[in-house]
């Protein structure tokens, strides 16, 4: 299992390979397009993602110790950073993503060149995904983490 820094130094390895950012979002496109389809069932108003300009579902269900997130998004550049960070976050404890320093977004560059509403939606899919680390990292029941 990699840590959520290794994971991270992939990502920006991966990003430096190229230097154009048509090339890097035609990566966050593809990245989208791999990412598995969310069931209709989890395609709810409460899933849904406040901040976003294109709707943006995120999923989080709690096994293990650890937080599996899935996700998808109507608009595909979006859909590419949801990936990203479910790549990065996905199946790490409460803490481990509370504790974790987000430093691929700066690295490759994605807060620099993305719109400032897609750039207002990143920050907001990050504080979800944090919000559900911190409710699911805060509640103890029977000795096992319970939501």
């Amino acid at each position: 299992m990699q840590t959520i820094n290794e994971l991270q130094d992939e990502i920006i390895e991966e990003f430096s390979d190229f230097d154009d950012w048509m090339d890097k979002y035609q990566m966050l496109i593809d990245l989208g397009n791999d990412l598995a389809p969310l069931d209709e069932q989890y395609k709810t108003p409460q899933n849904l993602i406040d901040g976003c300009q294109s709707r943006v579902w995120l999923q989080c269900d709690y096994a293990d110790g650890k937080l599996h997130f899935q996700a998808e998004s109507d608009a595909l550049i979006v859909k590419g950073i949801i990936a990203l960070l479910i790549r990065v976050l996905n199946n790490h404890t409460p803490q481990e993503i509370l504790d974790a320093d987000l430093y691929f977004i700066d690295q490759i560059g994605l807060k620099d060149h993305l719109s400032p509403t897609r750039s207002n939606g990143l920050l907001a899919m990050v504080k979800q995904i944090r919000m559900y680390a911190v409710a699911f990292g805060s509640r103890k029941v029977d000795g096992t983490w319970k939501m």
